[in-house]
C-alpha cells in the first residue's frame, strides 16, 4: 500500500467520531478501516458523498492519499506563519473551530483540500487505479503547436475526470445549503480545483536519428502538487474580503476600492484572529514554544511569531555535511561535521491555560 495511504488508513477510528460537526468529515475517511464501514458511518457525509462512496470505494483510498497531500502542503506553507496548518496533527476539533470562521485560512483549507481530491483522483485513473476512468480519452491521434506536428501518445492525466468528481463529492455537501458560507465554500473549492489545471502541461518524447526531432510524441501531465500549493499561497495572501449581494445570490467586494474576485480569487468574509494564544474558539493553539527566526523581518520573525512576548534561546548541538568536494565521476563526498547553533522559541503568556468563552 502507499505510504501516504497507510499513514491514513492506520488512524484509529476514534479520530473520525472526534470531528466536530462543522468539519468537512470526509477529511477523515482515510482514517476508517473499510471502504463499507467508511460509507455507512463517517458522521457528516450527506446521501449523495455516501452513494458515490458505494459506488466508487476504490476511489475512498485516493482521497486518503489525496487528504495526506493536502494537509502536508497546507503545514508547509503556513510552516512560518503563527497558525501552521498543524491542527489535524494535535487536535481534530480546532481545525472545526478555524472553519467555523469564515476567515482566510478557511478559504486556503477548502480550496488546497478541494485541489488534493483533483490531483489524488486524476493521478489514480494515469496508474490504473480507478476502474471508472484511464488516460484522458481525448488526447488522440495528431495535434499541432508552436513547434510542430505531434502525436498523443503516453498517458495524458484525464484530469477533466478528477475535477468532475472532486466536484461531485467535495462540493455536495455545500449544494444542500444556501447560505453565504456555503457559497463562500464553493467558490474557494472551484479555486483549488481550477489551480490544479492551471498547471496540466504538455511533455513530449523525440524520435528520429541521433536524437532528432524528426517525430514527437507528447501527453498532457499534471505538475508537482508544490506548484499547486505555491499558487493558492499567492492566492491566499492577496484574498478579497467579501459581502453577500443584495439579492443573495453572490458576492461584492466589502471594500470598494478592492477588484472584484474572479473564479481563480479565494474569498472570505470574516477577519482573522491573531492566533497568539491558546484559544478553543477560534482554534488557536497559540505560539508559545513555537521556533522563530531572530534575524527576519517577516512572519517567522521572533518580534511577530512571538506576538511581543519575547523569546528563549537554547544552544544546541547537531551533525551537519560539510567539505563536500565532488569526485571524479560521479560522486559528491562530504564530511560529518559537530555545529552549534542557537534555537529561539517563544516564550508563553502569563496564562498559558486555554482560553475559552463558553
Amino acid at each position: 500500500m502507499n505510504f501516504l495511504s497507510g499513514i491514513w488508513w492506520s488512524l484509529p477510528l476514534v479520530l473520525v467520531w472526534a470531528t466536530p460537526p462543522v468539519i468537512s468529515s470526509w477529511w477523515y475517511m482515510g482514517a476508517v478501516g473499510s471502504s463499507r464501514v467508511m460509507c455507512d458511518n463517517v458522521p457528516g457525509l450527506v446521501s449523495r458523498q455516501r452513494q458515490l462512496c458505494r459506488r466508487h470505494p476504490e476511489a475512498m483510498l485516493s482521497i486518503g492519499r489525496g487528504v495526506a497531500a493536502w494537509t502536508a502542503e497546507c503545514q508547509h506553507q503556513f510552516r512560518r506563519h503563527r497558525w501552521d496548518c498543524n491542527a489535524l496533527e494535535r487536535g481534530q476539533r480546532l481545525l472545526g473551530r478555524v472553519l467555523l470562521r469564515s476567515s482566510r485560512e478557511s478559504a486556503f483549507v477548502h480550496a488546497i483540500s478541494s485541489a488534493g481530491v483533483v490531483f489524488a483522483i486524476t493521478r489514480a485513473c494515469s496508474q490504473g487505479e480507478l476502474k471508472s476512468c484511464s488516460c484522458d480519452p481525448k488526447k488522440k491521434g495528431s495535434a499541432k503547436d508552436s513547434k510542430g506536428h505531434f502525436d498523443w501518445g503516453g498517458c495524458s492525466d484525464n484530469i477533466d475526470y478528477g475535477i468532475k468528481f472532486a466536484r461531485a463529492f467535495v462540493d455536495a455537501k455545500e449544494r444542500k445549503g444556501k447560505d453565504a458560507r456555503a457559497l463562500m465554500n464553493l467558490h474557494n473549492n472551484r479555486a483549488g480545483r481550477k489551480a490544479v489545471k492551471r498547471f496540466l502541461k504538455q511533455e513530449c518524447k523525440c524520435h528520429g536519428v541521433s536524437g532528432s526531432c524528426t517525430l514527437r510524441t507528447c501527453w498532457l501531465a499534471m505538475a508537482d502538487f508544490r506548484k499547486t500549493g505555491d499558487y493558492l499561497w499567492k492566492k491566499y495572501n492577496g484574498a478579497i474580503q467579501v459581502v453577500m449581494n443584495q439579492d443573495g445570490t453572490g458576492f461584492t467586494v466589502a471594500n470598494k476600492r478592492f477588484k472584484k474576485p474572479t473564479k481563480n480569487d479565494l474569498v472570505y468574509f470574516e477577519s482573522s484572529p491573531d492566533y497568539c494564544i491558546r484559544d478553543r474558539d477560534v482554534g488557536s493553539l497559540g505560539t508559545a514554544g513555537r521556533v522563530c527566526n531572530q534575524t527576519s523581518r517577516g512572519m517567522d520573525s521572533c518580534e511577530v511569531m512571538c506576538c511581543g512576548r519575547g523569546y528563549d534561546t537554547s544552544r544546541v548541538s547537531r551533525m551537519t555535511k560539510c567539505e563536500c568536494k565532488f569526485h571524479w565521476c560521479c560522486a559528491v563526498r562530504c564530511q560529518d561535521c559537530l555545529e552549534v547553533v542557537d534555537i529561539h522559541t517563544c516564550k508563553a503568556p502569563k496564562s498559558a491555560g486555554w482560553i475559552s468563552r463558553t
